[in-house]
């Protein structure tokens, strides 16, 4: 009889990052409703952080750096579009919009900096 049924080397191991996405957006949120912008961009952060974590654990991306560079440019296009429809129909974007062009400034320099002089070590090194 085994002792641990189910287990073996052939199965992946788990991730942690399911959990850090699922609380990266509530965060970001909460933040965004009090009025708390560093709340808001460190939820922010913590999502799109978690989400370059996943990249490179599957392979889509060759380092974790590069895929926060990536998705950097995203937020911050994503927030430049609120903010021009903020100016654009007078709505309650703008908090929402600073948040993520101030959290896609963050991690495109966290990302160029990181990838400049961090370096990844080989798994099993």
């Amino acid at each position: 009889m085994d002792e641990t049924p189910g287990l073996s080397e052939e199965y992946r191991m788990v991730s942690p990052w399911p959990l850090f996405v699922a609380l990266g957006l509530p965060i970001a949120e909460i933040g965004i409703l009090f009025g708390l912008i560093p709340l808001a961009v460190g939820g922010l952060l913590l999502f799109c952080g978690s989400i370059a974590g996943i990249l490179r654990e599957n392979g889509y991306v060759s380092s974790t750096w590069r895929g926060l560079a990536g998705l950097s440019v995203l937020v911050v296009a994503g927030g430049l579009a609120l903010w021009y429809a903020d100016m654009t129909t007078a709505s309650d974007l703008l908090i929402r919009a600073y948040a993520m062009i101030g959290t896609g400034v963050l991690m495109l320099l966290a990302g160029v900096g990181g990838d400049l002089f961090a370096r990844d070590a080989e798994p099993g090194v």
